[in-house]
């Protein structure tokens, strides 16, 4: 008669027959498994590696290519806006730029007059009446009233009577007038100068960057666009922007029919390349009274103008 100490001893052999099968099964496989990821880890190793020295080629070849156009440009400027007077209109994102722009600006001759950095709150909805009744208080008498649009958009009043002491207009804005304004904006936080503006500018580049993204961007990039429109019509417009982004000025100007034909813009202004286009692009609205839009983005009709004789 089988008596519980069978049954347990049967037990045990059954568990102890599965443990012995367990260990040999797993060192059966384990040689081969082990092998096999060992090769995985091995070509994925490799490839990473491979993808990291692609990435560092591609890399030096930018680098490279930068330096070439950073070495050509004197050639490729060559005097052209040689004591041309330009203001550089700093946005809040072109901060990033404005020194390269500068650079090559002065590489092909310009004669930088000044560099007006507005802030984020001149471009704010929050802010129209105080921009509004600053620009009331703040118009000097030598900019005609006619210079400024008669509504109640502070954005564009504001950008109105900056454009008309900023830039050359007929009769001259008093240089003490020109001071004053900027001073009551300063003032109240709405921009700031970089030294002195040192005279009235034949023309202006707006240096920006990527659009608005909180939650008041469609208004502050409208705005942006505003003051865009407001010194085009003052005086000859650049636009040296980057790519990217609903409401990206430089996309703006491009997709508006009208604004196209007056305002040039180049999409790179970030890279050595972007900041010749924009000095080639001054020299071209100067010779040819032709806006042209340049760089790799949507739009461009080309890398660079089209070298003028």
């Amino acid at each position: 008669m089988i008596n519980f100490r069978y049954h347990v001893v049967s037990m045990t052999a059954v568990f102890l027959a599965l443990a012995i099968g367990l260990v040999v099964g797993t060192a059966a496989l384990n040689g081969p498994a082990a092998d096999a990821l060992e090769k995985n880890v091995n070509a994925l190793r490799a490839t990473n590696s491979q993808l990291r020295d692609q990435v560092t080629g591609l890399r030096d070849q930018a680098n490279r290519e930068e330096q070439f156009v950073t070495e050509a440009a004197p050639i490729m400027l060559n005097g052209k806006l040689t004591n041309r007077r330009i203001l550089l209109l700093v946005l809040p994102s072109g901060r990033d730029q404005v020194e390269g722009v500068e650079n090559i600006l002065k590489t092909a001759g310009a004669k930088i007059v000044g560099t007006v950095d507005l802030t984020d709150k001149f471009f704010n909805p929050d802010n129209s009446v105080e921009l509004l009744d600053l620009e009331n208080k703040a118009e000097p008498a030598s900019v005609p009233t006619t210079a400024i649009p008669a509504n109640s958009d502070g954005v564009e009043s504001s950008s109105a009577l900056l454009a008309a002491v900023l830039l050359d207009r007929s009769p001259a804005v008093p240089a003490p007038d020109r001071a004053a304004v900027l001073a009551a904006y300063s003032k109240l936080g709405y921009l700031t100068t970089s030294g002195a503006v040192t005279g009235p500018a034949e023309a202006v580049v707006l240096v920006s960057g990527s659009p608005y993204t909180d939650s008041q961007a469609g208004g502050k990039n409208a705005s942006v666009v505003t003051t865009a429109v407001q010194f085009d019509h003052a005086g000859v417009a650049v636009v040296g922007g980057v790519l990217g982004g609903e409401g990206n000025l430089m996309i703006e100007v491009r997709d508006d029919a009208t604004l196209a034909k007056t305002i040039s813009t180049v999409d790179n202004a970030e890279t050595v390349q972007g900041q010749v286009a924009a000095a080639l692009a001054l020299y071209e609205q100067f010779a040819d009274s032709k806006a042209g839009h340049y760089g790799v983005g949507p739009n461009a009709s080309a890398l660079l103008p089209q070298q003028q004789k």
